[in-house]
């Protein structure tokens, strides 16, 4: 798991990679003209990856602070579990070249589609390789568990190019991962052997579930701990712990890095068949990326008119085939344009992608919210009553109006944007309209009448007029 499109815990607002201004080596070519370094007529430059050069001390304090800590206590429970690991056997050997090379020839395949994968992602990045580093988790003792990492870590670095302060920590956390959940592994044997009943296989179904477990709690605290002590804006659950389609890939890839050990234990050949599995495996999951992509926000992190109205048209035919109720509310940011002038448009910015989070959170799991453009959104309610309706509606307007959100003015400043209104128009099938259109246009048309109203206050469309019927 790595969070920010860098694919190391970076934080939203930094940048993504060594800073160019004068980053040049002490004794060699310069990293952006690529000639050579001078050492006379002024002060020694130092490499943008020399460690008081590093961005990380750019950051806030508290998460600085929390790095380092952090990273202090993996390193000294890495050295413990060093310390006090058996040596590994001639068969922990091969099974470490095998999950090595198999481990090589997934990145190596894949490598132009993770870093596209990397480049389009603006909050957590899984990055598949848990198939290789839990499976070693499982089956290897920790030094050679953190040997596969290594192997895996240094071939992205030469890849990928991330800051160092971030390659470094990314590669402690993925290291404490793997040692914690070899050892919540080993502590909750014994493991299958010979003929086992349902009652072992159940045990041991359920050990692999909480190493698996342990293996992700670990790396969500590390990353989490990071973006949460980040930028104030980039403070949102989904930055944070990553969407739910995030985590179940992660889920999966830990699934499948359990299969991998069981291969390995079992007919070590079959591994072969996993690194393929890894490699297709990635290939859809850079298709589901891109499709994802072109039915969302990239601003707000939710459904843009695209992909919103493709979901309203299919919930509208079942509806109109059930006979069920159906409700489309049109949510208009009041005064949005002062914000803009006010605080600039980086804070409004801030202010769409909270209230965006806020219309999910207050909403249903049924319900499509998307972004209909500029400061207004839209949200289609299922099976819904009139009053119930209602009730929604109102229920997102107090949700809105109690939103204190931290952000930034035009000087970079702190500061909180509060007590803002939002004018809702409701429009309902069949009452004001009988296909997606009209019901567009009527949701428009009630949120005009609630600004002409007043502003900050819900207003249903006028009923739709049925045009006489052609002599």
């Amino acid at each position: 798991m790595h969070p920010g499109p860098d694919g190391d815990a970076a934080t939203p607002g930094e940048p993504g990679g060594p800073q160019p201004a004068r980053a040049e080596s002490a004794a060699g070519p310069d990293v952006t003209t690529g000639a050579p370094a001078t050492t006379t007529g002024g002060p020694r430059v130092h490499h943008a990856y020399w460690p008081g050069n590093w961005a990380l001390w750019r950051r806030r304090p508290a998460q600085v602070a929390f790095m380092l800590a952090a990273e202090a206590v993996a390193l000294a429970i890495l050295a413990v579990s060093l310390a006090r690991s058996p040596i590994p056997s001639g068969n922990d050997w091969i099974n470490f070249a095998i999950l090595a090379a198999g481990a090589t020839v997934h990145i190596q395949l894949t490598q132009r589609q993770e870093e596209r994968r990397r480049n389009r992602t603006k909050t957590v990045l899984i990055d598949l390789t848990a198939v290789w580093t839990f499976s070693a988790a499982m089956i290897l003792p920790v030094p050679l568990t953190l040997s596969v990492i290594a192997v895996i870590r240094l071939q992205h670095w030469f890849i990928a190019r991330r800051p160092a302060h971030n390659f470094i920590f990314s590669s402690i956390t993925h290291g404490l991962a793997g040692a914690l959940a070899h050892l919540t592994y080993t502590a909750l044997g014994p493991h299958l052997l010979g003929r086992p009943g349902w009652g072992d296989f159940l045990h041991e179904f359920g050990t692999i579930v909480v190493t698996g477990a342990i293996y992700e709690a670990i790396q969500i605290a590390y990353v989490g701990g990071v973006l949460l002590l980040g930028s104030p804006a980039g403070r949102t659950l989904r930055n944070v712990l990553g969407s739910p389609a995030d985590n179940m890939l992660e889920a999966i890839t830990i699934g499948l890095g359990a299969v991998t050990a069981i291969l390995l234990a079992a007919v070590p050949p079959m591994v072969a068949v996993m690194a393929v599995v890894t490699v297709v495996f990635n290939r859809l999951a850079e298709l589901d990326q891109l499709q994802n992509d072109v039915r969302t926000d990239p601003k707000t992190g939710i459904l843009n008119m695209r992909g919103w109205s493709e979901a309203a048209e299919r919930a509208l035919e079942r509806t109109a085939r059930s006979g069920d109720q159906l409700a489309l509310l049109m949510v208009d940011l009041d005064h949005f344009k002062w914000i803009n002038d006010t605080y600039g448009h980086p804070a409004g910015d801030d202010v769409l992608r909270t209230v965006a989070q806020t219309l999910d959170e207050v909403t249903r799991p049924s319900d499509l919210v998307g972004r209909f453009g500029g400061e207004e959104f839209l949200i289609l309610l299922p099976d819904i009553g009139e009053e119930a309706t209602w009730d929604a509606a109102e229920r997102i307007r107090i949700a809105v109006a109690k939103l204190h959100i931290v952000t930034t003015d035009k000087r970079g400043d702190p500061a909180t944007i509060a007590d803002r209104t939002t004018s809702i128009g409701v429009a309902r099938h069949p009452r004001h309209g009988d296909n997606l259109e009209r019901l567009l246009q009527s949701a428009d048309a009630a949120v005009y009448l609630a600004k002409e109203n007043g502003r900050d206050q819900v207003c249903f469309a006028p009923d739709a007029v049925t045009p006489p019927a052609a002599r």
